[in-house]
């Protein structure tokens, strides 16, 4: 007969994060890692710090091999309850309105910046036709 999966909730594994007793969550799995803390190539501190949580993410991103995977499996100890993992929430920034700091009508703006340099332009001309003929 198979042994019965123990399943663990969040708050239980998290009581195990000391370097003498050391337990993390990886893919819904729970790993009592004490003995492998002194041999992990990223060192204690690493695993240290994955406890308490669901430390699936910071596994993965550091691209385990397939060798240490299977190493795993000698410290299994049995599987999180999903229900205790907090949900990740993705931040959204809050919506806000469209707001047109100056207050003045686009029509104006593009109004005036055609208006202006030709108000300029005829400036110049008037006071080159001015001094020639003076």
């Amino acid at each position: 007969m198979g042994e019965e999966t123990k399943i663990f909730t969040l708050s239980e594994v998290s009581e195990h994060n000391l370097a003498h007793d050391c337990w993390i969550v990886i893919n819904g799995k729970v790993y009592n890692v004490t003995k492998f803390l002194e041999d992990h190539p990223g060192g204690d501190e690493v695993l240290l710090s994955s406890t308490g949580k669901d430390a699936t993410d910071d596994f993965e991103d550091v691209g385990h091999s397939e060798s240490a995977r299977e190493m795993m499996e000698q410290y299994y100890v049995g599987e999180i309850d999903s229900a205790t993992i907090p949900k990740k929430t993705k931040y959204t920034p809050p919506k806000q309105p469209h707001y047109n700091q100056d207050k003045t009508s686009e029509f104006i703006i593009k109004i005036l910046q055609f208006l202006v340099p030709l108000a300029i332009l005829g400036l110049a001309v008037g006071i080159r036709i001015y001094t020639k003929s003076g």
